[in-house]
């Protein structure tokens, strides 16, 4: 199981002090987090995608290749790469560039995204996004795996005779992800394509996002790529650990209080009882996030939000030093001794399984002859999507 955490690159004044960090700075602290999530043996940094203020990672690939620069083994993905306002052409090339030179430790998570005018911006139609994505999503499927490609469509130029380039690392593409915070669509995409699915599980109540995990591996044996218990999940969530509890509230309220996404809706507590957020101690997160498996069957990825609403950089990064020091290796533990043999492993690409995970052997990998079998041809037939 892969566990890390992720970013959506906020920039946001830290309550106590008042004080906005610069988008210099805000960049920067993202790159160090990813830095130091690898030092505190994490598998996986994702970043967001947004092209609007408050935001900074308005290009997620040159991020990613900047962090691949100075990190060896660590997972690099997306929390969100939209999929309707892209152009899929540049996904395929911009991704399968990463894959090459970050030696295949590269995964991307499609969606919609969470800012309604980004579509007029990028010259689409809000009202056309589930179409988009499924169009968008059908030609980056094929541009990865076929050449010479003649198509045709509503979301961009013809294509005849195309190729991208470069080609995915050893003809592997990168796995993909597809995030939903509340659209049945999502779902149905990933379970049709054999891709993997990635429940938001930050806002509400874990059982809103049990039902769309549920649908999703039920789709994915409906649709012959293995058994619904052999479908690839992927939970977020956000922590805030200090070694008491009381510590842990105490810190952590003023920035949920002030959050544009939790801040004057409940209380703190409400909201930790209500929804996935875990704030406390680390035996209390560690209790939290082991009622996931119960909502969601088992899974293969945990990413963790660390760094919302003006937290500061130091505080984030100690953030990432108590999941790495005292809540992954539990967690690990518990959930691999749990976990049953038909429960497939995490997806890596095979250049990057061959990389030690932090002090251990080299990661277990799904066969890949078995992934590219479960994954129909082009010719069959979205951070997070909304």
């Amino acid at each position: 199981m892969q566990f890390g955490v992720f970013s959506i690159g906020d920039v946001a004044p830290d309550p106590l002090t008042g004080r906005t960090p610069t988008e210099y700075e805000r960049i920067k602290a993202m790159t160090a987090i990813a830095v130091r999530a690898e030092e505190a043996g994490l598998d996986v940094f994702a970043t967001g995608e947004h092209h609007n203020p408050p935001y900074v990672p308005s290009s997620p690939a040159t991020l990613l290749a900047y962090v691949a620069a100075r990190t060896e083994r660590l997972l690099l993905s997306t929390a969100t790469t939209l999929v309707t306002t892209n152009d899929p052409v540049r996904i395929a090339e911009e991704f399968a560039l990463l894959q090459h030179l970050a030696d295949g430790r590269v995964d991307l998570t499609l969606g919609r995204g969470n800012t309604p005018n980004v579509y007029p911006w990028f010259g689409q139609d809000l009202r056309e996004g589930l179409a988009l994505a499924r169009e968008n999503y059908a030609l980056l499927h094929r541009l990865w795996r076929e050449e010479d490609i003649d198509w045709r469509g509503r979301s961009r130029a013809r294509l005849d005779g195309f190729t991208s380039t470069p080609r995915p690392l050893d003809g592997v593409p990168p796995f993909v992800w597809h995030a939903s915070v509340r659209s049945p669509e999502t779902a149905e995409q990933a379970a049709h394509y054999g891709d993997g699915f990635f429940a938001n599980n930050l806002f509400a109540p874990a059982a809103h996002y049990a039902r769309l995990v549920d649908l999703y591996r039920t789709r994915y044996a409906d649709h012959g790529h293995g058994t619904a218990e052999q479908a690839v999940v992927g939970i977020g969530g956000q922590v805030f650990v200090r070694a008491r509890s009381q510590d842990a509230v105490r810190a952590f309220r003023p920035y949920f209080d002030h959050s544009p996404v939790y801040g004057g809706r409940e209380s703190l507590e409400e909201c930790t009882a209500r929804t996935p957020l875990a704030v406390g101690s680390p035996d209390e997160v560690i209790e939290k996030i082991l009622t996931f498996r119960e909502a969601y069957g088992d899974y293969q990825r945990q990413l963790f939000l660390v760094d919302h609403a003006g937290l500061p950089r130091e505080t984030v990064l100690e953030q990432i030093d108590l999941l790495g020091e005292r809540i992954v290796p539990v967690l690990r533990r518990e959930l691999a001794s749990a976990r049953p043999p038909a429960c497939v492993p995490a997806p890596r690409h095979p250049a990057a399984a061959a990389v030690p995970r932090h002090g251990g052997a080299p990661a277990a990998q799904a066969d890949p002859a078995a992934v590219a079998a479960a994954v129909p041809h082009p010719a069959a037939a979205v951070l997070s999507g909304l």
